[in-house]
């Protein structure tokens, strides 16, 4: 079964803007899928027609099996959504804030009270639990987005750059929780500019530009696409890069500097090219971000 169902989508906007023009998706039911896509390709516009808050000029939209349009409110009920801005009550303590959007659902109090102490203590926010948002890190905050998104326990969680601003070892805390959720059933779409967030978690990705899905597959199809692989190459001093021009060398610093190699390519070959340039090779690993690499030549094309 699909969970998110979407056929010929478009959105024109009063400005005359047109910023979808007839896009398909559909995401199968515990799925965790990426929607890319530069700032203003259409991801904001089809996340905000997906709950409600913008209304779109043609196309069918569904949630399960509820269109959006003729069963709204059941729709709703199935979609947890982190938004990009925090927009909570700054002054409201955390488990109030919990609590109270459980209300919205038409969960009692006593049900949303027990739910909202095991979601916070997922979350490491238990013990914040009675402090002012206001007072929470950067990084609580985010996390009080989530928890406040899964009091009504969804069954597609819609996460909206949901790392943004957040220190690495908070953003793999998160990460190890999502993964925990979409493996006990919850969908997942998530959009992000950490596209080692999508290699490393998600199982799909679309991307879509100028309102238009460009692209959309497994995530290990996608990244099968790239012919070239980015390398770090770390050298006792650089010289003579220009012999690696093939390569498309770029210098990081004076011990450092990047390549591009052929995907499959022998790397004794490009050492032993190294070595006649003049450098003596003392580390190689491969950047590590192919999303990023195919998200840039889907942006070029």
């Amino acid at each position: 079964m699909n969970a998110i169902t979407i056929k010929n989508l478009k959105k024109i906007y009063a400005t005359g803007i047109e910023a979808l023009k007839g896009i398909n998706l559909d995401v199968k039911e515990g799925d965790f899928c990426a929607l890319l896509g530069a700032n203003g390709a259409g991801k904001t516009t089809v996340i905000g027609i997906l709950t409600g808050l913008v209304i779109k000029s043609s196309g069918e939209v569904k949630v399960f099996d509820y269109d959006i349009d003729i069963r709204h409110t059941a729709a709703r009920k199935m979609i947890g959504v982190v938004p990009q801005e925090m927009n909570f009550n700054m002054f409201e303590k955390v488990k109030d804030i919990v609590i109270n959007q459980a209300g919205y659902f038409g969960i009692r109090r006593s049900v949303a009270e027990k739910d909202c102490e095991q979601i916070l203590k997922e979350l490491q926010l238990w013990d914040k639990r009675d402090t002012a948002s206001r007072q929470l890190s950067g990084g609580m905050k985010r996390r009080l987005m989530i928890a406040r998104a899964l009091i009504n326990h969804p069954k597609i969680l819609i996460l909206d750059e949901p790392t943004a601003g957040v220190d690495v070892e908070l953003r793999h805390s998160m990460w190890e929780y999502l993964r925990k959720i979409n493996q006990q059933g919850t969908t997942i779409l998530l959009t992000t500019h950490y596209l080692e967030e999508v290699e490393q978690m998600c199982r799909h990705a679309a991307f879509i530009k100028n309102g238009e899905i460009f692209a959309y597959d497994s995530v290990k199809r996608l990244i099968k696409q790239i012919d070239m692989e980015t390398y770090v190459v770390h050298v006792e001093k650089i010289s003579g890069l220009n012999q690696l021009a093939h390569y498309n060398v770029i210098a990081l610093d004076e011990h450092t500097f990047e390549a591009e190699i052929t995907k499959g390519a022998k790397l004794n070959d490009f050492i032993l090219k190294v070595g006649k340039a003049g450098m003596i090779v003392t580390d190689l690993r491969p950047k590590g971000n192919r999303m990023e690499k195919l998200f840039l030549n889907i942006l070029k094309q």
